[in-house]
């Protein structure tokens, strides 16, 4: 069979991927770079679809910390907005951070009934290419996009996942995936600076995750997939097939915390 990897943008494109795929999410600025930020540091964290979601997850669990964002500021009775930078520098004490995005949550909760879903970011893109050759041969890599765009830093780092899939021979899925393949493959982090989302950040004054988005790529040597709710470092964790298998309930071969 042809190995294959797609690219594909906004969060109800996963839908199509339901069967025979691997996904990966990516929201670089900023949804998937906190996620993978919080469970680098061995901290739990859940992504809401939604304010209403995350409220249900607050009253589900022991003193989360809510962190997020609608339309970039942050979210009415959340603690902190979506932020990598600060989620990094904080101490959590053993809290579970309950992530909201305005796209990228969206994209990483429509995704939970598909065969398994990666999150990437600048922070691990090789590693998630490195790690699904061989283990999965249909990969669509989809950006979360923001306010009907596909924006510029997600559709670099799906290019980069691609074009490293591509060399161990994946086929573009589609033209489009050629495409973005070809217009982004080489170009630097430092390009994602010229985009809508990287000014946005700059005029609203949080610039310090613009910082330390462009300061850490490749940073983090770990794959990062969902877990039932949660966003785990991938240890042969169980994928959401097997979770069907096990009528409903997770086996993971790790240990796991679990909501």
């Amino acid at each position: 069979m042809q190995k294959q990897v797609i690219i594909d943008c906004f969060p109800e494109s996963a839908r199509k991927y339901r069967e025979g795929y691997a996904i990966v999410a990516v929201d670089v600025i900023r949804a998937t770079t906190s996620a993978v930020t919080v469970a680098s540091r061995g901290g739990r964290c859940i992504p809401a679809a939604s304010v209403d979601a995350a409220f249900e997850l607050r009253r589900r669990l022991q003193d989360p910390l809510l962190a997020g964002e609608i339309g970039g500021e942050i979210a009415p009775g959340f603690e902190i907005n979506n932020s990598p930078a600060e989620l990094d520098a904080r101490d959590l004490h053993g809290r579970p951070v309950v992530l909201l995005s305005s796209s990228g949550t969206r994209l990483i909760c429509e995704a939970k009934g598909c065969e398994v879903v990666h999150l990437a970011c600048f922070r691990n893109y090789a590693w998630v290419a490195r790690h699904l050759e061989g283990r999965h041969s249909h990969v669509a890599v989809i950006g979360a996009g923001s306010r009907g765009e596909f924006r510029e830093e997600d559709q670099m780092c799906c290019a980069w996942i691609a074009r490293d899939l591509s060399e161990m021979g994946y086929a573009p899925g589609d033209r489009e995936t050629l495409d973005i393949i070809k217009r982004w493959s080489y170009a630097g982090p430092e390009a994602a600076l010229n985009g809508k989302s990287a000014d946005y950040l700059r005029r609203s004054g949080q610039t310090n995750d613009l910082e330390f988005i462009i300061s850490h790529i490749n940073d983090l040597h770990a794959a990062y997939v969902m877990q039932g709710e949660e966003v785990v470092e991938w240890q042969e964790v169980e994928t959401a097939a097997s979770f069907a298998r096990n009528n409903g309930v997770y086996r993971p071969s790790g240990v796991f915390p679990q909501c």
